[in-house]
């Protein structure tokens, strides 16, 4: 249950952002590289499936 599109936008920025982090250290001396878990955090994306849903008119669905 969504209302993005799509993802496409984001997870070209957060790509972006990662190459461009990897490309700025210097891995040649004892610096490790950036984990990947710091971009694109998927719950922060446009299509999480983040939707309010009216428990009145859906009682089934918010039943617990």
């Amino acid at each position: 249950m969504t209302t993005a599109a799509s993802d496409k936008v984001f997870k070209k920025t957060e790509h972006k952002r990662a190459r461009r982090a990897m490309n700025a250290r210097d891995l040649t001396l004892d610096d490790d590289a950036p984990v990947s878990k710091e971009f694109g955090n998927p719950w922060g994306a446009p299509k999480d499936g983040k939707q309010w849903i009216d428990a009145r008119r859906f009682p089934e669905i918010m039943r617990k």
